[in-house]
């Protein structure tokens, strides 16, 4: 009998032991984080700032890895197939990941990634270059979109990726029809805006953080003017697309890493977003940090792929 209790006890120890190393679970070296588009992007830029913050408290250096290409889907794919050591973690973008999934770029699914937490939901806005005097607000933009019937140009981030489903939704409100010009990413869409190949186009505020004076903001995809735009009215007051709109950047594994990884970089992320440094950082860029934990952000993650399962085909022109 004592011998059993004395086994029963060791048992007891072992197991303890065991589960007292995983909630003591961080990681061993650096950590990579994909970001799925290029430097200077707007993911890359938040990112990036994040990064810098949270290293205290993940206790290793995060380095940014950017694999651009595929609207996003060379990158999750990425994420998907890393190693479940909880060294490899990424952004996943929504709702272009989704409409990834939707249009078959990868071989991943939702189910193929563990959320870890939200970082940044950022509201869409229209905008056009600053010199460009045709469009000083818009409804110019519009009166000339319905007058050059499929000529205005929209450049956008990739088929059906978040700025253009917001360059089809403001389309599709104000009843024009629109040439687009898709890139690789909002770094590329950007670049086409400026140099004259594209008329308007839809982004986020903070994917022109630092370039504000090259752009005129004509109006923000919001049932209400943003604080840091109180100038700028919303799609909604003009008579158009009348919800919000945009999209969120959130941290996540890939599937089949353990809870206490999952539980770890949650814990370490919010002391960052919660870190007054950080704070001031993101208020001077222009970024909307809006932490969600991991049941939070995979609740999200399912809804946004509700969301693109839903825009039917006739959301879309047939022909561009």
């Amino acid at each position: 009998m004592k011998k059993i209790f004395a086994l029963a006890l060791a048992l007891c120890l072992v197991f303890a032991l065991a589960a007292a190393a995983a909630a003591d679970w961080a990681p061993n070296g650096p950590v990579s984080v994909i970001v799925s588009y290029k430097a200077g992007s707007g993911t890359d830029n938040t990112a990036r700032i994040l990064a810098k913050y949270a290293e205290k408290y993940v206790g290793q250096t995060l380095v940014i890895e950017n694999v651009e290409g595929g609207s996003g889907s060379i990158g999750w794919s990425q994420l998907a197939a890393a190693d479940t050591d909880g060294q490899t973690i990424g952004f996943i973008n929504l709702p272009n990941f989704s409409s990834s999934i939707v249009n078959e770029m990868g071989t991943y699914t939702v189910d193929s990634f563990a959320a870890i937490c939200n970082h940044v939901t950022e509201t869409s806005i229209v905008i056009v270059r600053a010199a460009d005097d045709r469009f000083p607000d818009l409804q110019a933009l519009v009166d000339y979109a319905k007058a050059e019937d499929f000529r205005v140009k929209a450049s956008t981030n990739g088929p059906q990726a978040s700025n253009h489903i917001g360059a089809q939704a403001f389309a599709n409100s104000a009843e024009f029809t629109y040439i687009d010009i898709p890139q690789g990413g909002t770094a590329d869409q950007l670049l086409s805006l400026r140099g004259a190949e594209a008329d308007f186009a839809v982004v986020k505020l903070a994917d022109i953080a630092g370039q504000e004076s090259e752009y005129r903001i004509l109006a923000v995809f919001d049932e209400n003017r943003l604080p840091e735009l109180p100038d700028v009215p919303t799609l909604k007051e003009l008579g158009y697309y009348e919800g919000w709109l945009g999209s969120s950047r959130c941290l996540a594994a890939p599937a089949g890493v353990s809870e206490e990884i999952i539980a770890f970089y949650e814990a370490a992320f919010k002391a960052a977003m919660e870190d007054a440094e950080y704070l001031a950082a993101a208020e001077q860029a222009g970024m909307a940090t809006d932490f969600k934990d991991a049941e939070a952000t995979a609740a999200l993650i399912a809804q946004q792929q509700v969301f693109a399962e839903s825009l039917a085909e006739d959301f879309w022109y047939e022909d561009y």
